[in-house]
């Protein structure tokens, strides 16, 4: 897969057949309309183009609208589409310019201009151009002049895509890992750097990589315990995750940390990709530092046999 962020510089795609829009989650839904762009491709001896935007739309256009919580992030969808075979990603940098585009310049001078479009695959209900003006009949009533097919995704996928998305979004909120998993498709996923703690893990024998997680945006599980698997560099392990604000030690501010099986490495700075497979247990304060050693060697064996 070839990643283009630059608009100025797309290289001329063969009989291209393109899709368009956020693909947040990249989840099982997202995936079928992924397999067909690739068929439809193979079909026309043409090259799949998958086109999105960042930051999200919803970002530029509301700024101040905190509630938009993102399944993935823009590095995390990247290595998805990866994954499941898209001969190109287009990554458009979103600006308050490119949304005031009127429709007949966002077909004209994005899609036609920059692709050059076989097919086009969209929703029925796909809306484009400055005020979300453009439509689906709007696009396709320039086939003709433009030497492109339009191909609509019925309703129905389309909604149960946007069903998906909430539905995974409500799982991972409740912390009902392994749904939200099973609708993704693969294992929800949360990026990190590492960054210096207190250190207090490691006098217990529970040393743990605390995680800044850069995207404001990203959607963080619930408080509690975790079992995960940890990618470092071009290698993964296994372990458990923490997400809560220490009530046996401080309670003063959320952390997150991982206490990584079997691993003995200084990687402060570098990044963590953590699969999230299963929650164990919520978030509770413990008599003292002993308690909490017990607990996290409970805690270390539940994780071991779901991870097994």
């Amino acid at each position: 897969m070839k990643v283009h962020t630059d608009l100025e510089n797309l290289p001329i795609f063969r009989n291209a057949v393109i899709t368009i829009g956020s693909y947040d989650g990249v989840h099982a839904g997202h995936q079928a309309i992924i397999k067909q762009i690739n068929d439809f491709a193979t079909l026309v001896n043409g090259e799949s183009v998958l086109i999105t935007f960042h930051p999200h739309p919803r970002m530029v256009i509301r700024p101040d609208d905190a509630s938009l919580k993102l399944i993935t992030s823009i590095e995390e969808k990247t290595k998805l589409f990866e994954r499941f075979g898209i001969d190109h990603l287009v990554i458009v940098p979103f600006t308050i310019d490119f949304s005031r585009q009127s429709p007949e310049e966002y077909i004209e001078d994005f899609l036609v201009k920059k692709f050059k479009p076989k097919m086009i695959l969209i929703g029925y209900d796909h809306k484009f151009g400055s005020k979300r003006a453009g439509n689906i009949h709007l696009l396709k009533s320039k086939e003709n002049a433009f030497d492109f097919e339009v191909v609509e995704i019925p309703e129905q996928d389309v909604d149960t895509i946007v069903v998906s998305s909430t539905k995974i979004r409500n799982a991972l909120t409740s912390g009902n890992i392994k749904q939200a998993n099973e609708w993704l498709n693969h294992n929800f996923t949360l990026t990190g750097e590492v960054v210096y703690g207190k250190q207090i893990g490691r006098t217990i024998n529970y040393p743990t990589a605390n995680l800044k997680v850069g995207d404001k945006y990203k959607l963080v599980p619930p408080e509690g315990i975790y079992a995960v698997i940890v990618h470092h560099q071009f290698d993964q392990y296994k372990g458990m995750l923490y997400i809560g604000n220490r009530p046996t030690l401080d309670g003063l501010r959320q952390s997150i940390e991982v206490n990584i099986f079997d691993f003995d490495k200084m990687i402060y700075g570098d990044n963590l990709s953590i699969e999230f497979i299963a929650k164990t247990r919520d978030d509770q304060k413990f008599d003292g530092l002993e308690a909490l050693k017990y607990q996290l060697s409970l805690d270390k064996e539940a994780a071991l046999e779901i991870l097994k």
